[in-house]
């Protein structure tokens, strides 16, 4: 079966640091696959590669076994990757729905109805979000800029959806609802990709996973092998 997404000896670097070193991986269609590693390992470089904010150094990104690697960012959304970036990267000033309203604009082929059906199920997914439409995104709480993050991509209808450390700096409870949401959104057959360094949120939520370290692949497997890995367990879950 041919990969969604797939990336081949994919390196990129940061003047002369090596940040990403001949990386591989796969993502089919209905999956969630995690990346999981420390710090440093070079999980949002890969991201922004993937995703067309920072330049590859060698390999290539294949996206429905087209070769997008080195297309802008805009142009990757377009072709259907949607993506949630590290710090969520709002617009502050924009109110929540004008911030929707940036999710559609690669849209070339959606009309009013659509549209609306849209606005609709985001607000339907995130209550939150629609009693406060018209508050700007800059004035809302870690969680709900969150939501509207996750929201705003899914405006864009992606087939693949990138997200990046979505349950960096959100209290346990928040976690749980964003966590909850992308359950919902996958067994909706939503195909995720996803960085994640609370590894048993990501493992548990992922039905593959790749750890990195030093901007290489040291291990790939099932949620579950990697889950049941003592060195996994003892590294990501303190031993436990």
């Amino acid at each position: 079966m041919s990969a969604l997404l797939r990336v081949e000896d994919l390196s990129a670097t940061y003047g002369h640091i090596r940040a990403l070193d001949r990386v591989g991986l796969e993502v089919h269609a209905g999956e969630v696959v995690a990346i999981i590693g420390a710090n440093g390992a070079g999980k949002t470089t890969l991201m922004r590669t993937i995703a067309g904010l920072v330049p590859a150094a060698g390999g290539r990104v294949l996206f429905e076994d087209a070769d997008i690697t080195g297309l802008p960012a805009h142009r990757v959304v377009a072709r259907g990757i949607g993506q949630i970036h590290e710090g969520r990267q709002l617009f502050p000033s924009l109110t929540v729905h004008e911030n929707l309203e940036m999710g559609a604009y690669s849209r070339r082929d959606g009309t009013a109805r659509e549209l609306r059906a849209d606005y609709d199920f985001v607000y339907g997914l995130f209550p939150a979000l629609a009693e406060r439409r018209k508050q700007l995104a800059g004035t809302l709480s870690g969680g709900e800029q969150q939501m509207l993050a996750v929201g705003r991509a899914l405006m864009a209808k992606p087939r693949l959806l990138l997200l990046d450390e979505p349950s960096m700096g959100l209290a346990p409870r928040m976690i749980r609802t964003i966590f909850g949401v992308l359950r919902d959104l996958h067994q909706g057959g939503l195909t995720m990709l996803l960085v994640e360094q609370n590894a048993r949120a990501a493992l548990s939520l992922a039905q593959r996973a790749y750890v990195l370290a030093t901007g290489r692949v040291i291990l790939t497997g099932s949620s579950a092998e990697l889950a049941a890995n003592p060195a996994v367990q003892q590294i990501y879950f303190g031993g436990h």
